[in-house]
């Protein structure tokens, strides 16, 4: 086909798809599989224009996670003195999950805009490790500030509260949460089979978040209780913060700007931040495209800028922020750091 078909052939497909986007933003009583529909055509032209651009975050993040992540899991596993302290073993926890959240992201973007199908049983099985990395880090950040609450608050009744041997067993629960918590919603949504397939098809988790709200009764329920799930965890570490404050304020902690704890407590608000905003955009987003106030390439635009950047960026924020802020952790990597440069300079002995 040459370069004037192509065009004509593009410009037949807008205008077709611009007169069904007004038909479904003018009629609220749109039947579920013209919405589907629409949805999947939409997805795959945002995929032959711009879709490559939105796959730049999450690797270039993926690439700063592994370039981090491990370096820091590597000194708290292998230090006895550092693996023994239940803030380490908690943050070794959730840079894990953020790093398998970051893998499997990456690949799911990855294929969806190369136009990859995915069989469904491998498209859920992806959906469904996602969603187990996800719950998994924002239950151990929520556990790290009830940690950090217990330790301020009770430090003389800390080590009785939080011994070694409970903090292997406070990390395997938070597993069994992350791995249950998904999974009883996804066995809900099988046995009713709510799935919809041509969103499995596809494998994208934006449009699937899109289609989520305009879905059965069951893909609703399991929507909305997961939202008051994730913003019940992010209040309780809100609130904590909020304690925390108010409970040192008289100690002289907060006087000046520039002090260590001044400078921690705004890094856990930024990453609180990160976490907090991309889930309000898109309970916003969902509420306003279900009752047709905003145009559906919005609501798509938003989704695709949440899940590839907002909820992407906490990820590979959380090592530098909170890993790199503790001391042993640092400076474990600098003798480390320091071992390898001593290693290059000195010279070979001589053989004479």
């Amino acid at each position: 086909m040459n370069f004037s078909g192509a065009a004509l052939v593009k410009s037949v497909n807008a205008t077709a798809y611009c007169r069904r986007e007004t038909e479904f933003n003018t009629s609220s009583n749109s039947d579920d599989a013209s919405l589907y529909y629409l949805l999947d055509e939409w997805s795959l032209y945002l995929s032959r224009t711009d879709m490559k651009m939105f796959l730049i975050p999450p690797v270039v993040c993926l690439v700063a996670g592994v370039l981090i992540i491990p370096t820091i899991l590597s000194v708290i596993f292998s230090r006895f003195s550092i693996r023994r302290e239940t803030r380490y073993m908690l943050l070794g926890n959730a840079l894990l999950f953020d790093l398998i959240y970051l893998l499997f992201y990456t690949v799911s973007s990855a294929l969806n805009a190369a136009h990859v199908p995915l069989p469904k049983e491998a498209c859920i099985l992806l959906l469904f490790l996602l969603a187990v990395a996800y719950c998994g880090g924002l239950f151990t950040a929520a556990a790290i500030v009830l940690d950090t609450y217990i330790a301020v608050l009770f430090p003389l009744r800390y080590i009785a509260i939080l011994p070694p041997s409970r903090s292997k067993k406070v990390i395997v629960l938070l597993w069994v949460c992350a791995g249950a918590f998904p999974g009883i919603f996804f066995l809900v949504l099988s046995s009713t089979r709510s799935f919809v397939p041509c969103a499995l098809e596809m494998c994208s988790v934006p449009v699937i978040l899109i289609l989520t709200p305009h879905g059965t009764d069951a893909v609703k329920l399991c929507f909305w209780l997961s939202t008051v799930v994730i913003f019940l965890c992010l209040a309780l570490i809100f609130c904590c913060y909020i304690t925390l404050y108010f409970k040192t304020k008289q100690s002289g902690i907060w006087d000046s700007i520039c002090s260590r704890a001044s400078v921690t407590l705004l890094m856990h608000n930024t990453v609180l931040f990160f976490y907090f905003f991309p889930l309000m955009a898109l309970f916003v987003e969902s509420f306003l495209c279900v009752n047709v106030v905003v145009k559906l390439r919005v609501g798509v635009w938003v989704s695709l800028t949440v899940c590839n950047v907002l909820m992407i960026l906490p990820k590979v924020l959380f090592p530098f922020l909170y890993g790199l802020r503790y001391r042993e952790i640092s400076a474990s990597l600098r003798s480390i750091v320091r071992r390898q440069h001593l290693r290059l300079v000195l010279p070979a002995p001589s053989p004479f």
